[in-house]
């Protein structure tokens, strides 16, 4: 079958590798179609950085490995352990894996696993592929009807439900997020759902302030030509926002989070830094302000994600800029994503186009 594989920095191809089994408590899943994540585009850029040379300790997966962690498609085999699942199911899949057993999964925090592992990251078997076979409990059901394109777009939108629901989204009206890239347009679509009055986003690039509008945001500003931190106190009566995200990755981008927020405010860092921040701790301690990480998701994110969609209270549409076929992934995906970053938010593989 034809499979993405990552063989290192610069180096994708559309490889023939063997089909896989159907363990015992696992699902065999004809992939539909897969998201490009901006971690994938990194590996591609920079790596091996996160993606193992070795073999992981959780699946044993190593360079070459077969991409895809952001993807939807049907059961064509169930496990004979595996129960309230069958073929024909329509699934999304819940990509993050743990051990079990370590500090934070003892206390109910596995997607802070110290052993962290990802299907289609750090695996042998990823989305970019004919067929995979996954844990049967990585697979989350899609009510009947729901679009399979839309599945692919749930793996991100649960990192951004679930960043919305680190911070004290229940009593904010005025929320900012710093950077449009696909978290952070993500995250804007969240907190629209989940009832926030003012969703401001600080983006630099004009295509992109353009789609956060599109899916909600109710002022959009560039960090560069508009005093952002200025424009919120001016209709915050000078309080500043409730709370901020940080979806940037740079210290520019979280110093706007950190100065926007109000007495009290909380910043919520989404993004994944090469380099450490500076923070500012006289700030934090004279206004009392939080600042909290986010990672990933939990469980229950999923679910909530594809209920927001499926009654329309998530319409992420507008995230899906192209859909391309797998032998153009690397010429039309990934390439793309950097020399044409501007224009895309969400590029989908249909694995079964021709």
């Amino acid at each position: 079958m034809r499979a993405v594989r990552f063989h290192g920095r610069g180096d994708i191809r559309v490889d023939q590798i063997d089909e896989p089994v159907c363990g015992d408590d696992q699902v065999k899943i004809r992939p539909a179609f897969v998201g490009i994540c901006g971690s994938d585009l990194h590996e591609y850029l920079a790596g091996p950085i996160v993606i193992p040379t070795t073999p992981h300790v959780l699946t044993g997966g190593q360079l070459p490995v077969t991409l895809g962690h952001e993807f939807s498609g049907t059961i064509e085999e169930v496990g004979k352990d595996v129960i309230g699942l069958k073929v024909g199911d329509r699934v999304a899949i819940r990509p993050n894996l743990s051990d079990g057993t370590c500090a934070s999964c003892a206390y109910g925090r596995p997607n802070c696993c110290r052993s962290l592992g990802f299907i289609g990251f750090s695996s042998n078997s990823g989305g970019l592929s004919d067929h995979v076979a996954v844990p049967a409990k990585h697979a989350i059901p899609l009510p009947e009807g729901f679009p399979l394109d839309l599945g692919a777009v749930v793996e991100p939108l649960t990192v951004a439900w679930h960043a919305v629901d680190r911070s004290p989204v229940e009593t904010a009206k005025t929320a900012l997020v710093v950077g449009g890239g696909p978290i952070g347009l993500a995250v804007v679509q969240v907190l629209k759902a989940r009832g926030v009055q003012n969703v401001v986003v600080a983006e630099v690039s004009d295509q992109r302030r353009k789609y956060a509008q599109e899916l909600g945001a109710t002022h959009v500003f560039n960090p560069i030509t508009d005093n952002v931190v200025a424009e919120i106190h001016a209709f915050t009566i000078d309080a500043g926002a409730d709370i901020s995200f940080e979806c940037s990755g740079v210290q520019a981008g979280f110093d706007t989070a950190m100065q926007a927020i109000r007495v009290r405010g909380t910043t919520t860092i989404v993004s994944l830094w090469e380099k450490k921040p500076v923070i500012d701790a006289f700030d934090v301690v004279s206004y009392e302000k939080h600042v909290i990480g986010a990672a990933i998701c939990e469980d229950g994110d999923f679910e909530a994600v594809i209920d927001a969609i499926a009654t329309g209270k998530i319409d992420p549409r507008p995230m899906i800029t192209s859909k391309i076929r797998m032998e153009d992934v690397e010429e039309k995906g990934f390439k793309a994503l950097v020399n044409e970053k501007d224009k895309h938010v969400k590029i989908l593989i249909d694995v079964a186009a021709q």
